[in-house]
C-alpha cells in the first residue's frame, strides 16, 4: 500500500473529510486531495504531523511493504460512521446529469419569474387603451400564460427532482468516493472556478441594475412605461437568476462529491438532526399562511409571512447550534 492510500485510508478511519484533516495539518483542502491523488508528495514535517495524529510510526507511512499498523486506532469515541461508497462512474454520471437538471432547474425558476409579466403588460395596456381587448379579457389572457409558464416550470422541478433522487444520499449521508475520484472531481472543480465566478458576477449584477428601468420611468412620471419597466425588470432578474443557478447546481454537486463546505459530515448530521424540527416548522407556516390568508383574504399582503418565516427559521436554528457548542 502506497503512501497516497495510506492518507485516504487513515482519514477516512477517522470520519474526516479532506477538508478537516488539512485544517488539522494547516494546509490546504487541495493539497490533501493532491497527495491522496499522487499529484504530490506532503513535506516531512508533515508527515511527521500525521504520524502523531493518525498515531502511527512513520515507517508505517513510508514504507510501501509495511501493510498493517498495529498502533493505528481510532481516536473517535463516536460509533464508526457508515459510508456510502461511492464509484467512478457513478460519480460521472452524478456530474453530467448535474450539469443538465442544473440547466433546466435554473430554466424553470426562470420561467416562474416571468410568468406575470404578460399578465402585467396586458393589463396595464388594456387599463391605457393601447390594445383591442377589454380589461377582463386581457388579464384573462395573461392569467393562462402566468399558469403555463409556472405548469412547465412546476413539471421540469419534477422530472429534474426525479432523476437527481437516486443521488439525494450525497447531501445527507457519509460518502467513500474510489481511490482517485477525489483528485478527478477537485480537478474538475478548479477549472469550472472561472465559469462559477462569473456566473455569479454577472448574474448578481443583472439582478441589482434591474431596478434602473423602473428608477427612470418613475422620474419620467408615465404610468404605461412604469408598467413596461417592472416588465423588464422582471426580466433582468430572470436573467441573473438563471446564471446562478446554473452555476450552483454544477458547484454545487463538486461539494457533494468532496464533502465540503455545506456538504461536510457534520452539516449533514447537524441537518438530518435539524429534519423533525424543519419538517414541523414548514407545516406549521404553511398552516398559518392559509388560515390567515382565507381569513383575511389578504392575499397581495399576507406574503410577508414567507421572507419573515425564513429569517426566523435561520435565527432559531443558528440559536440551536450557538447552544449546542456552549454545553
Amino acid at each position: 500500500m502506497i503512501l497516497a492510500e495510506k492518507i485516504t485510508k487513515l482519514r477516512k478511519q477517522q470520519g474526516w473529510s479532506q477538508e478537516e484533516l488539512a485544517a488539522r495539518l494547516d494546509v490546504s483542502r487541495q493539497a490533501v486531495s493532491k497527495w491522496e491523488s499522487m499529484a504530490s508528495m506532503p513535506d516531512l514535517d508533515k508527515i511527521l504531523k500525521m504520524s502523531a495524529l493518525f498515531d502511527v510510526s512513520t515507517d508505517y507511512l513510508l514504507k510501501d511493504d509495511v501493510l498493517e499498523e498495529p498502533a493505528c486506532a481510532n481516536t473517535n469515541t463516536e460509533p464508526e460512521t457508515i459510508l456510502h461508497p461511492v464509484s467512478l462512474d457513478e460519480t460521472n454520471t452524478f456530474l453530467t446529469l448535474s450539469k443538465v437538471c442544473g440547466r433546466r432547474i435554473a430554466l424553470a425558476v426562470s420561467l416562474c419569474i416571468v410568468s406575470p409579466i404578460l399578465l402585467i403588460l396586458l393589463a396595464g395596456a388594456s387599463e391605457q387603451g393601447y390594445t383591442p381587448f377589454r380589461e377582463d379579457v386581457a388579464a384573462a389572457l395573461g392569467l393562462c400564460a402566468l399558469i403555463l409558464l409556472v405548469a412547465a416550470a412546476v413539471a421540469i422541478f419534477l422530472l429534474c427532482g426525479l432523476k437527481l433522487a437516486p443521488y439525494e444520499y450525497m447531501e445527507k449521508e457519509a460518502i467513500a468516493t474510489e481511490y482517485g475520484v477525489a483528485g478527478i472531481v477537485e480537478t474538475k472543480k478548479e477549472a469550472f472556478a472561472p465559469s462559477y465566478r462569473l456566473g455569479l458576477v454577472v448574474g448578481i449584477l443583472l439582478c441589482v441594475i434591474s431596478v434602473l428601468p423602473l428608477f427612470i420611468s418613475m422620474a419620467l412620471e408615465q404610468e404605461f412605461l412604469t408598467i413596461c419597466a417592472v416588465c423588464l425588470m422582471l426580466l433582468f432578474i430572470a436573467i441573473g437568476v438563471y446564471l446562478i443557478v446554473r452555476v450552483v447546481c454544477v458547484w454545487s454537486s463538486y461539494q457533494k462529491l468532496l464533502e465540503e463546505e455545506e456538504y461536510t459530515r457534520e452539516k449533514k448530521a447537524e441537518n438530518k438532526r435539524n429534519d423533525p424540527f424543519s419538517s414541523f416548522y414548514w407545516c406549521l407556516v404553511t398552516a398559518l399562511y392559509l388560515g390567515i390568508s382565507f381569513f383575511t383574504n389578504a392575499w397581495d399582503r399576507t406574503w410577508i409571512i414567507w421572507p419573515v418565516a425564513g429569517v426566523l427559521f435561520a435565527a432559531i436554528l443558528a440559536f440551536k447550534q450557538m447552544l449546542t457548542r456552549s454545553r
